[in-house]
């Protein structure tokens, strides 16, 4: 077979969602070679966990070895190519912030953005200056979780720039795409798009000082994440599970994205949120609805920190309904954010 076999070969072999060939869209690289029996040439790919990456891959094989001669020995070696992903200095973007937390999970509905919140106001109640940034872009739920779903944000002339003004409630100053759009109505953004949105909230803000600037990040292992890992330097990041099953599966490839070699994010550790749960009449009891010790298996497994264990208590659930966050309170069930909170630091 000659180059411009394989390339017509490769015509043929077309990216899910285009339908264009590889070669339209740009993938198949000018590496091309062929060595005796054996073809070799990599293919670029946007994005580092494209889901079509695998099944491209064997299309391509196949179809090169489907146009071969029935009684060749072709050898097809492919090499993916994806972009290097570099964390630009922190000092760009937030220069006065020393301590970037990004808060993750790999599924939805496990209270990440319960414990994101918590954690903001525990921290803050510790006498640090705390930054909160909404970036869960399709499903913002920090207005309400702070009571201000009706705040106007607005702009002032911050070091000689024109910049948002961050609401501040409970010590932390919070901004959240919620407060921009109409929460009402499904926000039909792709993915550069709502990057873009992301980085004007972190960049044209007045955040200040810091000592933490905690991002709530949505769940899965998609462009918004990277898009952030570009951008910013994150100085830990810590995955939000429940014990059963499904969510730990998840929240394992969370985890094994972060600590990808070409993200380099150090994992500080797992929070199993709704542990068990003990109702009013029966302090002394604990059930395992979701099942028992699941976060703190994939911690071990993982060799990561379990960072706590909270239960899934009704007071945690009606304060961040009421835009008042159990962390603000003096009470028993606050005791677990203060020591999530002291486990950050000790980690940090």
């Amino acid at each position: 077979m000659t180059k411009q076999d394989i390339i017509q070969a490769l015509t043929l072999v077309r990216y899910p969602g285009t339908g264009k060939s590889i070669a339209e869209q740009g993938m198949l690289m000018d590496d091309l070679k062929i060595d005796g029996n054996r073809v070799s040439f990599s293919l670029f790919f946007d994005k580092p966990n494209d889901p079509f990456v695998k099944s491209i891959v064997k299309s391509a094989e196949r179809t090169i070895l489907a146009f071969a001669a029935a009684d060749s020995d072709i050898q097809v070696d492919i090499t993916v190519k994806t972009p290097e992903i570099q964390q630009r200095e922190a000092q760009n973007f937030l220069p006065d912030v020393k301590n970037v937390i990004a808060i993750f999970s790999g599924k939805g509905g496990v209270g990440k953005s319960t414990v994101a919140v918590n954690l903001a106001v525990a921290l803050s109640r510790m006498g640090f200056k705390v930054g909160l940034l909404d970036a869960d872009i399709y499903g913002p739920s920090l207005p309400k979780m702070f009571g201000v779903e009706n705040h106007d944000l607005h702009t002032e002339t911050y070091n000689g720039l024109p910049k948002i003004i961050p609401v501040e409630k409970f010590g932390v100053k919070m901004l959240s795409i919620g407060l921009m759009v109409d929460t009402e109505k499904a926000l039909i953004w792709r993915g550069t798009l709502a990057g873009n949105a992301l980085k004007q909230l972190i960049t044209d803000a007045a955040w200040g000082t810091l000592d933490f600037f905690i991002i709530d990040l949505p769940p899965g292992t998609g462009d918004i994440q990277l898009t952030l890992i570009q951008n910013l330097k994150i100085d830990g990041a810590i995955a939000v599970t429940t014990p059963q099953d499904v969510a730990l599966a998840d929240a394992r490839k969370g985890i094994n994205m972060f600590k990808n070699e070409k993200v380099g994010v150090r994992v500080l550790g797992i929070v199993e949120n709704m542990s068990w749960f003990t109702p009013a009449e029966l302090p002394d009891n604990k059930y395992f609805i979701f099942g028992k010790d699941g976060g703190n298996l994939l911690a071990e497994d993982m060799n990561i920190t379990l960072l706590a264990q909270i239960p899934l208590v009704e007071s945690i659930r009606a304060g961040c309904d009421n835009g008042s966050p159990i962390a603000a309170e003096n009470s028993t069930v606050a005791k677990h954010f203060e020591n999530l909170a002291a486990k950050v630091i000790e980690s940090i």
